[in-house]
């Protein structure tokens, strides 16, 4: 059965998301041989936005080529990226307990910004042709309260901060020391959601 829109992400929580919007994604993940995790490098002072709507445009891309060289059945192809900002400095995902430490105790007793791009390509069926693409960004804010060095090593002892843009995971422990936050809490999470109905509904898809 042809699907009805493939998820280029290897985030559970997007998958979980689309799931309670309705739609069941069918997931188009990297080959092994694929380096994904070169796409996420920062240019020089590259600023959030530009970075995250680049890297997402980038996944986009990728993921259109897969797609093509798996000989899939054509549907549209969700992306996302997530990235958190401290003023103009980007924080990814921290490469180790050290840099998961670093980054939190920047972030506690601030407000710092959460940006997620999110990009739909809808693959053309005449060879040669480019593809569709619709294109939204999210941006919100969220605000720590002072954290301990006992709070964060704690934190980072348990594991969740890895693997996460800022080091935090807003749906998990994290969440306990949020004093205040405006903006798209699904976005937050890593998948915006009235942006995503947006750019899937110029992809020919409505989800209400």
């Amino acid at each position: 059965m042809k699907p009805l829109l493939y998820l280029a992400s290897q985030s559970p929580r997007r998958k979980q998301l689309l799931e309670q919007w309705g739609v069941n994604p069918e997931l188009l993940l990297p080959d092994a041989d694929e380096d994904v995790e070169s796409l996420e490098v920062i240019r020089g002072a590259e600023a959030p936005a530009t970075y995250v709507q680049r890297v997402t445009a980038l996944k986009l891309q990728a993921s259109l080529e897969r797609l093509q060289r798996r000989g899939l059945p054509l549907a549209p192809v969700l992306c996302a990226d997530t990235t958190v900002a401290l003023g103009r400095r980007i924080l990814g995902k921290p490469a180790d307990a050290a840099q998961a430490r670093a980054m939190l105790r920047d972030l506690a007793g601030h407000t710092h910004r959460v940006l997620t791009a999110v990009a739909v390509g809808v693959p053309a069926r005449r060879s040669g042709a480019a593809p569709r693409i619709a294109q939204a960004l999210s941006v919100s804010t969220v605000t720590f309260a002072p954290l301990s060095r006992s709070q964060i090593d704690r934190y980072v002892a348990s594991g969740e901060p890895m693997g996460k843009a800022g080091a935090y995971a807003l749906q998990g422990q994290a969440a306990l020391w949020v004093s205040r936050m405006t903006g798209s809490h699904s976005g937050i999470v890593g998948l915006p959601a009235f942006e995503t109905a947006q750019v899937l509904r110029e992809a020919g898809m409505a989800l209400y």
